[in-house]
């Protein structure tokens, strides 16, 4: 599994997470929900993003299947939150013979070894 590091950043979104609770950026000034790594607003430029809570509704954009060495593999999606930002993350529950463009997900969180919980999505 892939470390994940948490920085001054993406910290409050690390700690949505460990809540249970998928965050994104909202920008105060021309309103847009922006992804949770994007440090500024692409509307306006400005860098005084906001956190507030996804409803954790999804579809699947595009994927995908890596095969992992005990045999099995890993799907790898992005995916467009019902909110409207895109995010990168496991799809978990789906074979991959049923992966579709736009079926629907829901969030879900996933603790790693290192401690942080991370975002995946589940149909």
């Amino acid at each position: 599994m892939i470390s994940v590091a948490r920085n001054e950043a993406s910290a409050e979104f690390f700690d949505g997470t460990a809540r249970g609770e998928l965050l994104v950026r909202r920008c105060p000034r021309c309103s847009p929900l922006i992804a949770p790594n994007v440090p500024q607003c692409p509307a306006c430029g400005s860098t005084e993003l906001a956190w507030v809570p996804a409803s954790g509704r999804a579809t699947l954009v595009t994927w995908t299947v890596v095969p992992v060495p005990d045999g099995g593999h890993v799907v790898a999606g992005i995916v467009e939150l019902a909110e409207g930002p895109w995010l990168h993350a496991r799809i978990l529950g789906v074979a991959p013979e049923d992966l579709a463009e736009g079926i629907a997900l829901e969030v879900g969180f996933e603790r790693h070894a290192d401690g942080e919980t991370v975002p995946v999505f589940h149909a």
